[in-house]
């Protein structure tokens, strides 16, 4: 299949082309470079041998998503463009509402125009909120704490509205929990510009001596250690995920996946794997909780197994250890 990836390069869209590609499928990529690396086309391209076909543009400009959709016969998209930190979210939520809601307009609108019914939505385990027991299935009550999880929680209630309107629509929609690691081959992981928002790349800047100290947020929530307690995934699990939605698409209507491992890690659990595998010793500190925060988030992906016959297979090992090899392979980069 031709698979139009929005915000590609990415880190969930980047390693999701690389296992697209590898299982034969033609990748078109948009990404704005917004919080992202064009150098990272490259590294998609070694990985896999192929060329992948890339446009600079916004999602939420639609003349330039006509002339992408003009020029590439697209038989499915994934949406994976839209910023996403939490933190962020609560200090700037008009900017949020704007991008993530405008974008995903954007796309329904010229794919309503040339005709494409196939569509991946990227959503977020944020959507659930404070979760009422664990772990989380899809049909738990929903009601993000947070603008960003409200943006995702907004754009499902969308695409189930517009599913409605035109049954012949083939739209799943994955709630991922915490994608961490990288790709086996260290060329390409997760690396935000600026100070990172999310746990893995903050524990290996401070490994490595980018940055100073870990600020952990929140010490007296009700979990093992006191830490906030995620459904931490290895990315290449996830890219995965993605491929097999793509291909049990056809005419499965709207369909709902949580792509996770059913497991919990806690803050400082990932803080002593990361120890054991890079052999130093991240520095952190506890500080107040952040505002939107959950005490523990982590999935039950049985129908995910059950139904697209996927299932994470990589541990908080391997996990740790591919991120550390993305570490080294760029520490001179980094330098």
């Amino acid at each position: 299949m031709n698979v139009l990836l929005t915000g590609g390069l990415g880190f969930i869209g980047s390693h999701t082309a690389v296992s697209l590609m590898e299982q034969g499928h033609k990748v078109i990529i948009v990404d704005n470079l917004s919080n992202s690396d064009k150098k990272t086309l490259k590294k998609i391209n070694k990985i896999t041998g192929c060329n992948v076909t890339f446009y600079k543009k916004d999602v939420c400009d639609r003349k330039a998503l006509r002339n992408i959709f003009k020029k590439n016969n697209v038989d499915v998209v994934i949406h994976f463009a839209g910023f996403k930190a939490v933190g962020e979210s609560v200090q700037k939520p008009l900017m949020y509402y704007k991008n993530n809601l405008d974008s995903t307009f954007s796309l329904l609108d010229v794919m309503k125009e040339y005709g494409v019914k196939n569509l991946v939505f990227s959503s977020s385990a944020t959507v659930y909120g404070k979760a009422e027991k664990l772990p989380i299935t899809e049909d738990a009550s929903i009601g993000a704490q947070n603008p960003y999880g409200r943006t995702k929680l907004f754009i499902e209630e969308i695409l189930k509205d517009v599913y409605n309107a035109d049954k012949s629509m083939n739209i799943t929609i994955l709630r991922y929990f915490n994608p961490v690691g990288a790709h086996e081959s260290g060329l390409i992981g997760e690396n935000p510009k600026g100070t990172p928002n999310n746990l893995m790349p903050y524990i290996m800047r401070v490994a490595s001596g980018r940055l100073e100290i870990l600020s952990v947020f929140g010490g007296d929530y009700n979990t093992v250690d006191g830490t906030g307690v995620r459904d931490y995934i290895h990315i290449m699990d996830l890219a995965e995920g993605h491929v097999s939605a793509i291909e049990h698409m056809d005419n499965s209507g709207l369909k709902i996946y949580n792509l996770g491992t059913g497991k919990g890690y806690s803050v400082l659990q990932m803080v002593d794997a990361y120890n054991k595998v890079c052999g130093g010793k991240v520095k952190y500190k506890i500080v107040e909780r952040r505002e939107g925060d959950v005490d523990a988030c982590y999935a039950s992906a049985d129908k995910a197994r059950d139904e697209l016959g996927w299932s994470a297979k990589r541990s908080l090992l391997d996990m740790c250890e591919s991120a550390y090899k993305f570490e080294q392979n760029n520490k001179q980069k980094f330098k």
